[in-house]
């Protein structure tokens, strides 16, 4: 089932439900699909890889609201940015943890050879290939600036 029929499925079930939280992030999710399906690049259908680009596109962009939001206080609307992160996550393949990220980071690392933080744009090409659809980027990014800063 491709990920447009099952927000079709989720969004029917979220109407009849009332679900007023799940129905704002569905959308969010069906109208991000249309409007990638219908670009020059996707021609009609997405793939798999794009769909989880796609959704973790949305996940990033309302991961950067909600830290505007904490930050200027707008409790009201960092709760809104939070639900729509839970709902959009439920259909990304799982994530990975730190300590697993660590772990293929360091083979990586060895295997590029890269010894110090100049080193980042090496692992970073490799790893962002390798782990996508896994973790996001910045969480990656992170994770190197850190081992290489040991190393």
């Amino acid at each position: 089932m491709s990920l447009e029929q099952k927000v079709m499925t989720d969004l029917k079930t979220a109407m009849l439900a009332k679900d007023e939280k799940a129905l704002r992030s569905l959308r969010a999710i069906k109208a991000a699909i249309l409007l990638a399906k219908t670009s020059e690049a996707a021609a009609g259908d997405l793939k798999e890889e794009d769909e989880v680009k796609l959704l973790q596109k949305l996940v990033k962009s309302r991961k950067d609201s909600l830290e505007i939001y904490t930050a200027q206080n707008r409790r009201d609307l960092a709760v809104k940015e939070e639900e729509e992160i839970t709902i959009i996550e439920k259909f990304l393949p799982a994530q990975m943890g730190p300590e697993e990220l660590k772990t293929i980071l360091l083979k990586i690392i060895a295997d590029t050879g890269a010894s110090s933080p100049a080193d980042m744009g090496k692992v970073m090409g490799v790893a962002t290939k390798q782990l996508a659809g896994k973790t996001d980027g910045k969480s990656i990014s992170t994770m190197v600036k850190e081992l290489l800063s040991k190393a």
